[in-house]
């Protein structure tokens, strides 16, 4: 059975929008993956060094038939083949890709908790969420996405939204 998932997208170097793009682009040949909507594109301040440049941000939201474990391994192919390099934590990269959510799991396995631990703290994440699925109570949380958001106040917001095209890209699939 297939799931509903969440996948968080970022990127700060390069050409950032065709990253994001390009990352789109691989995860729908990904096997079992079907993307359904992804939000607008954010521009963001880095979260941790700040001397680098600003990330662009998007969350997809799909299905996917198959293990959580195996989607990941695909996400982390997608980074590989785009050039990303973990050097250094929360450092510059051409892409992230992050598992946010998948169905209703809650666990904690190697590599890979869900929900993602980070969501309930990221305006870069919970913009771009609340935005496709307002409506989503995060598993495990039990709270809906506009009360995470709402919670972490003004201070923490997402500054820019960045405009693309995302239904004129997938209709060129």
């Amino acid at each position: 059975m297939a799931e509903r998932v969440f996948i968080g997208l970022g990127s700060n170097l390069g050409r950032r929008r065709q990253n994001l793009l390009k990352a789109l682009e691989m995860l729908n040949q990904v096997p079992g993956y079907q993307a359904l909507a992804c939000s607008s594109c954010y521009l963001n301040p880095p979260m941790g060094p700040q001397d680098q440049p600003w990330f662009m941000n998007a969350v997809v939201m799909g299905h996917y038939q198959g293990e959580p474990t195996k989607l990941l391994e695909q996400l982390m192919q997608i980074e590989s083949a785009l050039g990303r390099r973990r050097q250094e934590r929360w450092g510059p990269r051409t892409i992230d890709l992050d598992l946010l959510i998948f169905g209703q799991l809650v666990a904690d396995l190697p590599g890979l908790t869900l929900p993602h631990p980070g969501i309930p703290y990221r305006a870069f994440v919970l913009v771009p969420l609340a935005e496709i699925a307002p409506g989503l109570v995060v598993p495990g949380w039990d709270k809906r996405v506009e009360e995470m958001l709402k919670a972490l106040g003004e201070s923490s917001r997402v500054l820019e939204k960045v405009p693309w095209d995302w239904e004129a890209y997938c209709a060129s699939l």
